[in-house]
């Protein structure tokens, strides 16, 4: 889908999806909860296909009935709708285990392959951000209970600063919800430990 923002198609909820999982999944979680998990990760941007605005909540509502019409049972399809529905920054937080994972998965995925505007020229913040991650990558130690995303910024493209402007929110929302699920949440950005 491109919408004028960052891609929010195949590629994205394929990498939230695996990531929420593999979140739930190193942590201990049973292997029904990291289903779950993969699951609304797979369909925690389906709002999209109605308005970017208001996404989290159009979408859950959406993964409620395609689930309910499935046969999911109602504490399945409720767990996958809550995470959905929170998953926004501007309106939502880690409420469920579910919900922390796919948080914490949904803002990692920040990297040039999201930019959808490829004219350089009109690049705003977003797409100028976007483009100078080289790598992002979420890496789980549970020995360590810590969630590190691992960052690689090109600062000939961007200042480090300008990532802060637009992720405060989200890096705020990430840390929130790794303390959901009793791990640390670090933010590494070309080698230097910010978090």
């Amino acid at each position: 889908m491109d919408f004028g923002y960052t891609e929010h198609s195949h590629r994205h909820i394929s990498i939230v999806s695996k990531r929420a999982g593999d979140i739930l999944e190193k942590l201990g979680y049973p292997k029904r909860t990291v289903e779950l998990t993969r699951i609304a990760g797979y369909l925690h941007d389906i709002g999209n296909c109605v308005n970017r605005t208001d996404h989290a909540h159009s979408g859950a509502i959406m993964a409620y009935n395609i689930l309910k019409d499935m046969g999911m049972p109602v504490e399945e399809r409720t767990e996958i709708m809550m995470a959905i529905g929170n998953h926004d920054e501007k309106t939502g937080t880690a409420v469920s285990d579910i919900s922390a994972a796919i948080i914490l998965a949904d803002k990692s995925d920040v990297h040039r392959n999201r930019v959808t505007n490829m004219n350089l020229s009109t690049f705003d913040i977003h797409d100028r951000v976007n483009y100078a991650v080289t790598n992002a990558d979420l890496n789980i130690d549970s020995e360590n209970r810590k969630i590190i995303l691992d960052l690689k910024i090109d600062t000939k493209l961007c200042p480090v600063l300008d990532y802060f402007e637009i992720f405060m929110d989200r890096t705020m929302m990430s840390k929130y919800a790794a303390k959901y699920l009793k791990v640390w949440f670090e933010l590494v950005i070309n080698d230097t430990k910010l978090l």
